[in-house]
Protein backbone atom coordinates (compact mmCIF):
# COMPACT_ATOMS: atom_id res chain seq x y z
CA UNK A 1 0.00 0.00 0.00
CA UNK A 2 1.82 3.65 -0.62
CA UNK A 3 -0.09 6.26 1.00
CA UNK A 4 -0.83 9.71 -0.98
CA UNK A 5 1.18 12.62 -0.46
CA UNK A 6 1.13 15.79 -1.87
CA UNK A 7 4.62 17.64 -3.56
CA UNK A 8 5.36 21.07 -1.93
CA UNK A 9 8.12 23.62 -3.17
CA UNK A 10 10.93 23.32 -0.46
CA UNK A 11 12.22 27.19 0.62
CA UNK A 12 14.58 25.75 2.52
CA UNK A 13 16.85 28.71 2.35
CA UNK A 14 18.46 28.46 5.78
CA UNK A 15 19.58 24.81 5.14
CA UNK A 16 23.14 25.81 4.99
CA UNK A 17 23.27 28.71 7.57
CA UNK A 18 24.73 27.84 11.11
CA UNK A 19 22.67 28.75 13.78
CA UNK A 20 23.51 32.06 16.08
CA UNK A 21 22.39 32.62 19.30
CA UNK A 22 20.99 36.19 19.42
CA UNK A 23 21.39 38.87 22.50
CA UNK A 24 18.93 37.97 25.43
CA UNK A 25 16.12 40.32 25.63
CA UNK A 26 15.34 43.15 27.97
CA UNK A 27 12.77 40.85 29.48
CA UNK A 28 10.82 37.45 28.87
CA UNK A 29 7.29 35.99 29.04
CA UNK A 30 7.25 32.65 29.80
CA UNK A 31 4.03 30.94 29.62
CA UNK A 32 3.01 28.60 32.29
CA UNK A 33 1.49 26.16 29.17
CA UNK A 34 4.42 25.23 27.36
CA UNK A 35 2.88 21.89 26.34
CA UNK A 36 0.00 19.70 25.51
CA UNK A 37 -1.41 19.06 29.16
CA UNK A 38 -2.49 20.60 32.29
CA UNK A 39 -0.84 24.27 32.57
CA UNK A 40 1.54 24.69 35.73
CA UNK A 41 0.79 26.72 38.69
CA UNK A 42 4.21 29.88 38.88
CA UNK A 43 5.77 29.18 42.32
CA UNK A 44 7.50 32.26 42.12
CA UNK A 45 6.05 36.12 43.10
CA UNK A 46 6.52 39.53 41.83
CA UNK A 47 9.84 40.57 43.20
CA UNK A 48 11.75 37.50 43.27
CA UNK A 49 14.97 37.14 42.20
CA UNK A 50 15.33 34.07 39.75
CA UNK A 51 17.91 32.20 37.74
CA UNK A 52 18.32 30.94 34.79
CA UNK A 53 17.55 27.21 34.60
CA UNK A 54 15.63 27.76 38.07
CA UNK A 55 11.94 26.17 38.24
CA UNK A 56 9.30 28.50 38.69
CA UNK A 57 6.46 26.64 37.35
CA UNK A 58 5.15 23.18 38.39
CA UNK A 59 2.01 21.28 38.28
CA UNK A 60 0.83 17.51 39.83
CA UNK A 61 -1.20 16.22 37.21
CA UNK A 62 0.33 13.39 34.94
CA UNK A 63 -0.02 14.95 31.74
CA UNK A 64 2.23 18.10 32.99
CA UNK A 65 5.93 19.14 32.36
CA UNK A 66 7.48 21.77 34.64
CA UNK A 67 8.35 25.10 33.54
CA UNK A 68 11.72 26.79 33.81
CA UNK A 69 13.39 30.73 34.05
CA UNK A 70 15.37 30.79 30.74
CA UNK A 71 17.27 33.85 31.79
CA UNK A 72 18.52 35.40 35.43
CA UNK A 73 16.68 38.34 36.17
CA UNK A 74 13.41 39.58 38.29
CA UNK A 75 10.29 38.41 38.21
CA UNK A 76 8.58 41.81 37.25
CA UNK A 77 4.80 40.42 36.65
CA UNK A 78 2.69 38.03 36.74
CA UNK A 79 -0.14 37.66 34.04
CA UNK A 80 -2.55 36.22 32.27
CA UNK A 81 -1.81 36.05 28.27
CA UNK A 82 -4.05 34.46 25.22
CA UNK A 83 -1.94 31.46 23.64
CA UNK A 84 -1.99 31.00 19.96
CA UNK A 85 -5.04 28.51 20.42
CA UNK A 86 -7.12 31.48 21.82
CA UNK A 87 -7.12 29.95 25.82
CA UNK A 88 -5.83 32.35 28.58
CA UNK A 89 -3.63 31.18 30.68
CA UNK A 90 -1.18 32.35 33.71
CA UNK A 91 2.93 33.62 32.11
CA UNK A 92 5.80 34.88 34.64
CA UNK A 93 7.42 37.92 33.36
CA UNK A 94 10.92 38.11 34.43
CA UNK A 95 13.21 41.56 33.50
CA UNK A 96 16.37 40.26 32.51
CA UNK A 97 19.40 41.66 34.36
CA UNK A 98 22.66 42.20 33.25
CA UNK A 99 24.45 39.40 34.90
CA UNK A 100 23.46 35.97 33.95
CA UNK A 101 24.03 32.84 35.61
CA UNK A 102 22.94 28.93 36.30
CA UNK A 103 20.98 28.37 39.38
CA UNK A 104 22.65 26.21 42.34
CA UNK A 105 20.69 23.08 41.79
CA UNK A 106 21.80 22.71 38.28
CA UNK A 107 23.40 19.55 38.07
CA UNK A 108 23.47 16.65 35.92
CA UNK A 109 21.32 14.04 36.98
CA UNK A 110 22.22 10.49 38.77
CA UNK A 111 21.29 7.92 36.09
CA UNK A 112 21.09 4.31 37.07
CA UNK A 113 18.40 2.80 35.31
CA UNK A 114 15.16 3.02 33.65
CA UNK A 115 13.14 5.18 36.42
CA UNK A 116 16.01 7.25 37.25
CA UNK A 117 16.06 8.46 33.21
CA UNK A 118 12.61 9.14 33.03
CA UNK A 119 12.71 10.99 36.20
CA UNK A 120 15.50 12.87 34.82
CA UNK A 121 13.39 13.49 31.48
CA UNK A 122 10.33 14.23 33.68
CA UNK A 123 12.37 16.84 35.62
CA UNK A 124 13.86 18.41 32.63
CA UNK A 125 10.77 19.77 31.61
CA UNK A 126 11.14 18.20 28.24
CA UNK A 127 8.23 17.92 25.63
CA UNK A 128 8.17 17.19 22.38
CA UNK A 129 9.84 19.64 19.52
CA UNK A 130 7.98 18.54 16.81
CA UNK A 131 5.10 20.64 17.50
CA UNK A 132 2.29 18.63 19.17
CA UNK A 133 4.39 19.54 22.84
CA UNK A 134 3.32 15.94 24.84
CA UNK A 135 5.85 15.78 27.86
CA UNK A 136 8.32 13.75 26.96
CA UNK A 137 8.16 11.90 30.12
CA UNK A 138 4.73 10.53 29.74
CA UNK A 139 5.67 8.89 26.44
CA UNK A 140 8.58 7.48 27.71
CA UNK A 141 6.83 5.77 30.77
CA UNK A 142 4.57 3.87 28.86
CA UNK A 143 3.28 0.39 30.94
CA UNK A 144 4.96 -2.44 30.00
CA UNK A 145 2.39 -5.03 31.33
CA UNK A 146 0.12 -3.88 28.41
CA UNK A 147 2.66 -3.11 25.35
CA UNK A 148 6.48 -2.80 24.54
CA UNK A 149 8.22 -1.10 22.11
CA UNK A 150 10.80 -3.26 19.79
CA UNK A 151 11.32 0.39 17.57
CA UNK A 152 12.34 3.86 18.42
CA UNK A 153 11.76 6.09 15.56
CA UNK A 154 13.42 9.41 15.31
CA UNK A 155 11.52 11.62 13.01
CA UNK A 156 13.74 13.73 11.29
CA UNK A 157 11.87 14.32 8.22
CA UNK A 158 10.77 18.15 8.73
CA UNK A 159 8.81 17.78 5.49
CA UNK A 160 7.00 21.41 5.78
CA UNK A 161 8.32 24.17 3.43
CA UNK A 162 10.43 26.85 4.81
CA UNK A 163 12.07 25.45 8.14
CA UNK A 164 15.18 23.97 8.58
CA UNK A 165 15.47 23.87 12.55
CA UNK A 166 15.76 19.99 12.69
CA UNK A 167 18.23 19.85 9.92
CA UNK A 168 20.49 22.26 11.71
CA UNK A 169 20.38 20.42 15.02
CA UNK A 170 20.91 17.50 13.12
CA UNK A 171 24.29 18.76 10.78
CA UNK A 172 25.52 20.63 14.40
CA UNK A 173 24.76 18.03 16.86
CA UNK A 174 24.59 14.87 14.92
CA UNK A 175 26.91 13.26 17.78
CA UNK A 176 24.29 14.25 20.64
CA UNK A 177 21.74 12.68 18.31
CA UNK A 178 23.43 9.29 18.57
CA UNK A 179 24.34 9.94 21.87
CA UNK A 180 20.49 10.42 23.04
CA UNK A 181 19.49 7.51 20.95
CA UNK A 182 21.74 5.36 22.55
CA UNK A 183 20.41 6.38 26.03
CA UNK A 184 16.66 5.92 24.91
CA UNK A 185 17.59 2.15 23.72
CA UNK A 186 19.40 1.68 26.82
CA UNK A 187 16.81 2.94 29.70
CA UNK A 188 13.91 1.53 27.49
CA UNK A 189 15.73 -1.89 25.99
CA UNK A 190 14.67 -0.60 22.83
CA UNK A 191 16.44 -3.36 20.62
CA UNK A 192 16.33 -1.11 17.19
CA UNK A 193 16.08 2.80 16.40
CA UNK A 194 15.43 4.23 12.70
CA UNK A 195 16.32 7.72 11.67
CA UNK A 196 13.59 8.66 9.27
CA UNK A 197 14.70 11.55 7.02
CA UNK A 198 13.73 13.17 3.52
CA UNK A 199 16.02 12.49 0.49
CA UNK A 200 15.99 16.30 -0.23
CA UNK A 201 18.81 16.21 2.98
CA UNK A 202 21.79 14.43 1.58
CA UNK A 203 24.18 15.73 3.73
CA UNK A 204 22.49 15.07 6.67
CA UNK A 205 22.05 11.40 5.47
CA UNK A 206 25.55 10.91 4.68
CA UNK A 207 26.39 12.17 7.70
CA UNK A 208 24.37 10.19 9.59
CA UNK A 209 24.74 6.87 7.89
CA UNK A 210 28.22 7.06 8.41
CA UNK A 211 27.94 7.80 11.94
CA UNK A 212 25.44 4.88 12.55
CA UNK A 213 27.68 2.28 10.66
CA UNK A 214 29.84 2.35 13.79
CA UNK A 215 26.93 2.07 15.93
CA UNK A 216 24.47 -1.26 17.32
CA UNK A 217 21.31 -1.17 15.96
CA UNK A 218 20.90 2.22 14.91
CA UNK A 219 19.82 3.06 11.28
CA UNK A 220 19.23 5.48 9.17
CA UNK A 221 15.77 5.38 7.12
CA UNK A 222 15.91 7.40 3.51
CA UNK A 223 12.21 8.41 3.29
CA UNK A 224 10.68 10.24 0.23
CA UNK A 225 10.37 13.70 -0.42
CA UNK A 226 6.62 14.21 -0.03
CA UNK A 227 4.77 15.81 2.59
CA UNK A 228 3.23 14.62 4.99
CA UNK A 229 6.22 12.43 5.83
CA UNK A 230 6.84 13.64 9.28
CA UNK A 231 3.21 12.73 10.18
CA UNK A 232 3.95 9.48 13.47
CA UNK A 233 0.72 7.40 11.25
CA UNK A 234 2.99 8.39 8.09
CA UNK A 235 6.16 8.06 9.56
CA UNK A 236 5.62 4.45 11.06
CA UNK A 237 3.96 2.86 8.28
CA UNK A 238 6.66 4.12 5.78
CA UNK A 239 9.20 3.41 8.31
CA UNK A 240 8.34 -0.09 9.39
CA UNK A 241 5.07 -0.88 7.36
CA UNK A 242 3.07 -0.83 10.75
CA UNK A 243 -0.67 0.54 10.74
CA UNK A 244 -1.61 3.09 13.63
CA UNK A 245 -5.11 2.76 13.67
CA UNK A 246 -7.48 5.42 14.48
CA UNK A 247 -7.19 6.12 18.28
CA UNK A 248 -3.96 3.87 18.86
CA UNK A 249 -0.72 5.29 20.02
CA UNK A 250 2.21 4.35 18.53
CA UNK A 251 3.22 1.79 21.45
CA UNK A 252 0.21 -0.01 20.36
CA UNK A 253 2.60 -1.45 17.37
CA UNK A 254 5.46 -1.13 19.50
CA UNK A 255 6.77 1.66 18.14
CA UNK A 256 8.40 4.62 20.09
CA UNK A 257 8.45 7.86 18.08
CA UNK A 258 10.50 11.01 19.00
CA UNK A 259 11.59 13.97 17.13
CA UNK A 260 15.17 14.58 16.69
CA UNK A 261 15.32 17.90 18.00
CA UNK A 262 13.51 16.02 21.57
CA UNK A 263 16.78 13.13 21.70
CA UNK A 264 19.45 15.57 21.33
CA UNK A 265 17.99 17.94 24.09
CA UNK A 266 17.59 15.02 26.30
CA UNK A 267 21.35 14.27 25.53
CA UNK A 268 22.55 17.77 26.55
CA UNK A 269 20.14 17.30 29.57
CA UNK A 270 21.48 14.05 30.76
CA UNK A 271 25.37 15.63 30.05
CA UNK A 272 24.03 19.10 31.50
CA UNK A 273 21.30 18.97 34.13
CA UNK A 274 20.24 22.46 32.39
CA UNK A 275 16.48 22.14 31.64
CA UNK A 276 14.62 23.04 27.80
CA UNK A 277 15.01 26.65 28.43
CA UNK A 278 15.92 27.76 24.70
CA UNK A 279 14.90 26.90 20.77
CA UNK A 280 15.87 26.95 17.79
CA UNK A 281 14.04 28.67 15.65
CA UNK A 282 14.08 28.87 11.86
CA UNK A 283 13.05 32.51 10.44
CA UNK A 284 12.22 32.95 7.15
CA UNK A 285 9.04 33.90 4.52
CA UNK A 286 8.62 35.57 1.40
CA UNK A 287 10.07 39.16 3.12
CA UNK A 288 12.55 37.81 4.89
CA UNK A 289 15.85 39.03 3.36
CA UNK A 290 18.49 37.01 5.29
CA UNK A 291 16.61 33.44 6.43
CA UNK A 292 18.63 32.09 9.34
CA UNK A 293 18.26 29.73 12.42
CA UNK A 294 18.61 31.19 15.95
CA UNK A 295 18.67 29.97 19.45
CA UNK A 296 16.77 31.96 21.16
CA UNK A 297 15.57 32.02 25.27
CA UNK A 298 11.99 30.47 25.86
CA UNK A 299 9.43 33.36 26.38
CA UNK A 300 11.26 36.19 24.08
CA UNK A 301 8.55 37.63 22.26
CA UNK A 302 7.52 38.29 18.79
CA UNK A 303 8.40 41.66 18.56
CA UNK A 304 11.91 41.01 19.65
CA UNK A 305 12.24 38.96 17.02
CA UNK A 306 10.56 41.58 14.35
CA UNK A 307 13.60 43.63 15.54
CA UNK A 308 16.20 40.94 14.44
CA UNK A 309 14.82 39.71 11.12
CA UNK A 310 15.53 41.20 8.16
CA UNK A 311 12.51 41.57 6.21
CA UNK A 312 11.93 43.92 3.23
CA UNK A 313 8.52 44.83 4.17
CA UNK A 314 5.97 44.98 6.87
CA UNK A 315 4.50 41.38 7.47
CA UNK A 316 0.49 41.30 6.69
CA UNK A 317 1.30 37.56 8.02
CA UNK A 318 3.19 35.63 10.74
CA UNK A 319 2.90 32.14 11.24
CA UNK A 320 4.34 30.42 14.26
CA UNK A 321 5.43 26.71 12.94
CA UNK A 322 4.96 25.47 8.89
CA UNK A 323 2.62 26.79 6.66
CA UNK A 324 0.48 24.15 6.46
CA UNK A 325 0.22 23.26 10.07
CA UNK A 326 1.32 26.13 11.78
CA UNK A 327 -0.74 29.56 13.30
CA UNK A 328 -1.13 32.65 12.29
CA UNK A 329 -0.15 35.09 15.07
CA UNK A 330 -2.54 37.52 16.29
CA UNK A 331 -0.15 39.53 18.74
CA UNK A 332 2.87 40.84 18.21
CA UNK A 333 4.16 40.33 21.83
CA UNK A 334 3.34 36.84 21.78
CA UNK A 335 6.22 34.81 23.43
CA UNK A 336 7.88 31.80 22.12
CA UNK A 337 7.03 28.56 23.78
CA UNK A 338 8.99 25.28 24.20
CA UNK A 339 7.42 23.68 21.03
CA UNK A 340 7.85 26.74 18.70
CA UNK A 341 10.38 25.77 15.52
CA UNK A 342 9.77 28.20 13.44
CA UNK A 343 8.46 32.01 12.83
CA UNK A 344 7.23 32.80 9.50
CA UNK A 345 6.91 36.24 8.07
CA UNK A 346 4.89 36.71 4.63
CA UNK A 347 3.22 39.69 2.75
CA UNK A 348 0.35 39.42 0.07
CA UNK A 349 -0.54 36.52 1.77
CA UNK A 350 -3.35 37.90 3.77
CA UNK A 351 -5.78 38.51 1.21
CA UNK A 352 -7.27 35.20 -0.24
CA UNK A 353 -9.67 35.30 -2.49
CA UNK A 354 -13.54 33.20 -1.12
CA UNK A 355 -13.72 29.94 -1.38
CA UNK A 356 -15.84 28.56 -4.47
CA UNK A 357 -18.46 25.57 -4.24
CA UNK A 358 -17.17 22.22 -4.67
CA UNK A 359 -16.18 20.99 -8.60
CA UNK A 360 -16.07 17.22 -6.65
CA UNK A 361 -12.49 17.05 -8.67
CA UNK A 362 -11.59 14.24 -6.04
CA UNK A 363 -8.06 15.87 -5.66
CA UNK A 364 -8.39 16.08 -1.61
CA UNK A 365 -9.21 13.11 -2.24
CA UNK A 366 -6.39 11.94 -3.58
CA UNK A 367 -4.24 13.90 -1.51
CA UNK A 368 -5.30 12.93 1.82
CA UNK A 369 -2.89 10.11 3.65
CA UNK A 370 -5.52 8.99 5.77
CA UNK A 371 -7.91 8.10 2.50
CA UNK A 372 -10.32 10.54 4.03
CA UNK A 373 -12.75 12.30 2.03
CA UNK A 374 -12.63 15.57 2.95
CA UNK A 375 -15.79 16.94 0.42
CA UNK A 376 -18.11 14.36 2.51
CA UNK A 377 -16.73 15.56 5.93
CA UNK A 378 -17.29 19.22 5.54
CA UNK A 379 -20.97 18.42 4.02
CA UNK A 380 -21.39 16.36 7.01
CA UNK A 381 -19.85 19.05 9.39
CA UNK A 382 -21.84 21.49 8.09
CA UNK A 383 -25.27 19.30 8.47
CA UNK A 384 -23.81 18.72 12.24
CA UNK A 385 -24.52 14.88 11.30
CA UNK A 386 -22.31 13.73 14.49
CA UNK A 387 -22.72 9.97 12.84
CA UNK A 388 -21.40 10.77 9.64
CA UNK A 389 -18.67 12.27 10.70
CA UNK A 390 -18.12 9.03 12.89
CA UNK A 391 -18.75 7.03 10.10
CA UNK A 392 -16.30 9.13 8.08
CA UNK A 393 -13.41 8.88 10.90
CA UNK A 394 -12.61 11.91 11.08
CA UNK A 395 -11.04 11.55 13.95
CA UNK A 396 -8.35 10.33 11.80
CA UNK A 397 -7.16 13.17 10.38
CA UNK A 398 -3.77 14.82 11.33
CA UNK A 399 -4.82 18.64 10.05
CA UNK A 400 -1.35 18.14 7.49
CA UNK A 401 -3.82 20.58 5.11
CA UNK A 402 -3.36 18.95 2.30
CA UNK A 403 -6.78 18.66 1.30
CA UNK A 404 -7.30 22.30 1.75
CA UNK A 405 -3.81 22.80 -0.51
CA UNK A 406 -4.43 21.10 -3.23
CA UNK A 407 -8.45 22.64 -3.68
CA UNK A 408 -9.15 24.44 -6.59
CA UNK A 409 -12.15 26.27 -5.03
CA UNK A 410 -10.26 26.97 -1.91
CA UNK A 411 -12.60 25.66 0.52
CA UNK A 412 -11.30 24.97 4.15
CA UNK A 413 -11.34 21.77 4.65
CA UNK A 414 -8.62 21.62 6.75
CA UNK A 415 -10.42 23.89 9.35
CA UNK A 416 -13.70 22.36 8.87
CA UNK A 417 -11.92 18.84 10.25
CA UNK A 418 -11.05 20.34 13.40
CA UNK A 419 -14.04 21.99 14.05
CA UNK A 420 -15.83 18.49 13.27
CA UNK A 421 -13.78 17.04 15.44
CA UNK A 422 -14.21 19.63 18.40
CA UNK A 423 -17.99 19.15 17.58
CA UNK A 424 -17.40 15.26 17.97
CA UNK A 425 -15.38 15.77 22.17
CA UNK A 426 -18.11 18.28 22.58
CA UNK A 427 -21.09 15.12 22.14
CA UNK A 428 -22.50 17.49 19.39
Amino acid sequence: MKLHSVRLPHFNNSADKSTVEIALPEKVVISMSQHGGVPCTPLVQIGDKVKTGQLIGSCDAVISAPVHSSVTGTVCDITEIINIMGKRNKAVVVQTSEEQALHEDIAPPVVNNREDFINAVKNSGSVGLGGAGFPTYVKLNYDRKLSYADTLLINAAECEPYITSDYRAIIEQADELINGIKLIKKYLEIETAYIGIEADKPKAIEKLTEMCAKEQGIYVKKLPSAYPQGAEKVLIYNTTGRVLKEGELPISVHCLVMNCSSVIFISEYIKTGIPLIKRRLTLDGNIVNKPVNVIVPVGIQLSELLKYVDVRKQPDRVIFGGPMMGSSVYDPEMPILKTNNAVLFFEGTAAGREPTPCIRCGRCVRACSMNLMPTELESAYDAGDIEQLKKLKVNLCMNCGACSYVCPAKRNLSEKNQLAKILLRNGG
